[in-house]
This record gives structure tokens, C-alpha cells and sequence, in this order.
């Protein structure tokens, strides 16, 4: 029987061959290099390998994922994915992980925290490991490969009894469509403990870019350069919490800056513990278009970076442009409901 699922599109380098070599270890698996030949993937543990070439594009890996959609959206369901890329410049690694997760979460595949290994063309990206493992950049990335693989092989979807949920917006109730959402969602969330978290105007400034040293100090005292509600009270309550549900206003194709601000100083938390057991959930809505790219950043910033783990169609995506006119998109509480069970799916 096949332990893992490697799809592989494409003319892959020696060098991505001796990535997935050192990931897969003693481990047999089933290669998928084509989309004519694809089996059931239900409930597998799948690896994508993939070389992109100078545009950052796998022709290939898209005609598999469009195999995938015609399959329907659940053709993924129960299995989980990790990712290692090779681009041959030093862009694109990260675009082509976040475009590959968001179109396997769609259709029902998970992503533990930090699921992903990228190797730019000099290597130039692991140069900052090279502050803490005395290797090569070649080494580094087998290294770090090996590593990934080992610990996604044991990996197993988590089971939270009571889980306590976190809700962060930045957004006015009187206005948002956003938290008209969340609140069709939030009445279905039984059995559990729902907080929420107003980023109010004034109470965060960005990151200021500390030096690791700095942040690692900081870290270790439960704080941070800036101080104030962030680190009081959201940091805290952030630790006690299960489940972060992220609720986001499409801005300009973007997280509004509030919430980005969040994100980006969460390092001084994410330096003192790993948010491996932390699940990542999101609301999304939109005044035209764009909730994808929306999710693309929350799974860049938050999995790929930050480490929290992705399940299964993490967010909630829909398009409401004036006040209160998400109250008129077609099935909006079923799909609402529908949102509040797949959170709790994880729930004992």
C-alpha cells in the first residue's frame, strides 16, 4: 500500500528529484505526473513537487487541478498536502505555494503549519538558516526537506473538545457585511467557547522590524517594542484560543492594514511558541471581486509563514458591496451554517 501521493507535473530538475527524495525517505509513493492518469485522492497524504519555469508557471500542475475541479469540490476531502518548489529565478516560490494550497483547501485538502520547502535558483532564500545550522545552502535545503517529510508523515488531523474560537476584525458593525457574516455563522457555533477582538483605530502600529535578537528579547518577556492592547490583551488571548477566525473586508484586493498589522506582529508571539495546534479560519466578503487573493494572503501570512495549520476550506468567500446587502445573496444561511459545521468538524 502507498504511503504518499506525489504529484509531480512536469520535467523536474535533479535537483527538485533530490528534494523529494530526501522528503519521501523510506517511504513508497504513488506518482502522479500527468492529469490522464489520476487516482482517487480521498483521504491521502499527497506531496506537491513542482518545478516552475521562467514565467513561474507549471502548465501542467494546472491541468491536473483542473482534472481535480471537474472530479467536484470535495474530491480532495480528508487528505492533506505538504509542498516543495524549485523555481528557476528568484521569484515565485511563494505565489505558486500560495495559488497550489488555496486551490487543494477549495477542494478539501489540509496543510499543516509550515508545509512547504522553496528553493530559488542560487538558494539565496536559506541564507538566514545558515545564522543557526552550520550546512551548505545545497545541505540546508535537504535538510530541511528530510525534516518536513518526517514530520508530515506522523501528522494527524486534530480533535479539539470545547475548542475556544477567536474572532478578529477591524470592522464597524454598522456598516460591515463582513460581521453581518460572521454573525450567521457565530449562532451555530455550539458547544464552544466564541470570543472576538475589535482592532480599534490607534491601537496598533506595524511591525517596527526589530532585529531577531531584539524580538527574541522582547519575546521572552511577553512583550514587545510597541506595547499597548496588542500585546495585553489580543497576544493572550490569541494563546488561549483554538481557533482563529479572521474576519476580513476585501481591501483593495488586500487585508485591510489593521489586520495586516496584526499579522505581521505576531512574530514577537510566534518567537515564544509554534501555532502548529492552531487552526486557521476565515470570512471573507467582497464588494466586486478578488475574496481569493484575500485568502492567499491569510495562507502565506498565517500557514506558510506563521505555522498555523489550514483545514479544510478554511474560509467562507462571498461578494456584498452595499450595508446589509449580504442579507440578500442567494442561500446566504445555509452557506453560513454550512461554514459553522466545517469549523466544527474538528470539534470531538
Amino acid at each position: 500500500m502507498n504511503d504518499l501521493y506525489l504529484i509531480m507535473p512536469g520535467k523536474p530538475s535533479n535537483f527538485l528529484e533530490k528534494m523529494v527524495e530526501n522528503a519521501t525517505l523510506t517511504a513508497n509513493y504513488y506518482l502522479i505526473n500527468n492529469s490522464f492518469d489520476i487516482p482517487d485522492l480521498k483521504g491521502k497524504k499527497i506531496i506537491f513537487a513542482v518545478e516552475l519555469d521562467d514565467c513561474g508557471f507549471n502548465i501542467e500542475l494546472f491541468e491536473i487541478f483542473s482534472t481535480l475541479y471537474k472530479r467536484g469540490l470535495d474530491c480532495l476531502e480528508r487528505s492533506s498536502a505538504i509542498m516543495l518548489i524549485k523555481s528557476n529565478s528568484s521569484l515565485y516560490t511563494k505565489s505558486a505555494a500560495k495559488n497550489i494550497a488555496f486551490l487543494a483547501n477549495q477542494l478539501g485538502c489540509s496543510f499543516k503549519g509550515h508545509p512547504l520547502v522553496e528553493a530559488t535558483s542560487d538558494l539565496s532564500n536559506f541564507k538566514t538558516w545558515q545564522k543557526t545550522l552550520d550546512m551548505s545552502l545545497e545541505e540546508i535545503c535537504f535538510y530541511l526537506c528530510k525534516e518536513l517529510g518526517k514530520s508530515f508523515l506522523i501528522d494527524s488531523p486534530l480533535t479539539i473538545k470545547n475548542p475556544k474560537i477567536l474572532a478578529i476584525h477591524s470592522s464597524s458593525y454598522k456598516t460591515s457585511n463582513t460581521l453581518l457574516l460572521w454573525n450567521m455563522v457565530k449562532k451555530h457555533l455550539t458547544d464552544c467557547f466564541v470570543d472576538e477582538f475589535y482592532v480599534e483605530n490607534g491601537t496598533i502600529v506595524d511591525c517596527k522590524g526589530c532585529s531577531f535578537k531584539t524580538c527574541k528579547m522582547y519575546s521572552n518577556q511577553n512583550k514587545c517594542f510597541y506595547e499597548g492592547t496588542v500585546v495585553e490583551d489580543l497576544f493572550p488571548a490569541i494563546e488561549n484560543s483554538d481557533y482563529i477566525v479572521w474576519l476580513c473586508p476585501n481591501y483593495n484586493d488586500a487585508i485591510s492594514a489593521k489586520l495586516m498589522a496584526v499579522i505581521n506582529r505576531l512574530t514577537v508571539l510566534y518567537k515564544k511558541m509554534n501555532f502548529y495546534d492552531k487552526l486557521l479560519f476565515s470570512i471573507i466578503v467582497s464588494g466586486n471581486s478578488g475574496s481569493d487573493c484575500v485568502a492567499k494572503q491569510l495562507i502565506g501570512g498565517l500557514n506558510i509563514n506563521k505555522g498555523f495549520r489550514l483545514p479544510p476550506y478554511f474560509c467562507l468567500m462571498e461578494t456584498a458591496n452595499d450595508p446589509k446587502s449580504i442579507l440578500d445573496v442567494s442561500k446566504i444561511e445555509e452557506k453560513a451554517l454550512l461554514f459553522a459545521k466545517n469549523i466544527l468538524k474538528n470539534k470531538v
